[in-house]
């Protein structure tokens, strides 16, 4: 008996609904974010990144941020303009630039709420391989299907998009 290549609506209807209650934790949790501590979801991802240990360099922050170099590029500049984030020189490779958070980055951080990107890195890691690896197929499928797999994806939530954008708090010194 051949197998069917099509979802079923039952099969559909649940992985929706599993998406929007994804999505709704992330736009809530960005919201939240952007409320409480004046910084933007993906701002917040960062910053809690940053807050286990500081990187030894962007493509170190991009690896742990599960995003393209250039994306996380975009979120740190905005962070090293607001005083949350300093960029230093390595003591031990002067081509490398150390990330790390501020006493300011840090205050921000104790007032934000975990961010929700954090707790899905967290369940994602959780999954089996096998489960993890079809989960990842199976949506990259539905994103080329859609027509959106071109340039890197950027984190979630972030408004701007490293387009030009600054939003009016990005601007306060």
């Amino acid at each position: 008996m051949a197998r069917s290549r099509t979802v079923t609506p039952h099969y559909a209807a649940m992985s929706l609904d599993a998406l929007r209650r994804i999505v709704r934790a992330l736009g809530t949790s960005a919201r939240t974010a952007e409320r409480t501590a004046g910084i933007t979801g993906a701002q917040l991802h960062v910053l809690a990144q940053l807050s286990d240990a500081s990187a030894s360099s962007l493509n170190e922050l991009a690896a742990r941020t599960f995003t393209h170099q250039s994306t996380v590029s975009v979120v740190v500049d905005r962070l090293v303009r607001r005083g949350l984030v300093t960029r230093t020189r390595s003591a031990e490779d002067a081509r490398r630039v150390v990330l790390a958070l501020t006493p300011a980055g840090r205050g921000v951080l104790r007032r934000a709420p975990p961010p929700a990107q954090t707790q899905l890195i967290q369940a994602l890691e959780r999954l089996r391989a096998p489960q993890s690896r079809a989960l990842a197929l199976a949506l990259g499928r539905v994103v080329r299907r859609m027509g959106l797999s071109d340039g890197p994806a950027t984190m979630f939530f972030d408004e701007d998009n490293g387009r030009g954008a600054v939003t009016k708090r990005d601007t306060r010194r």
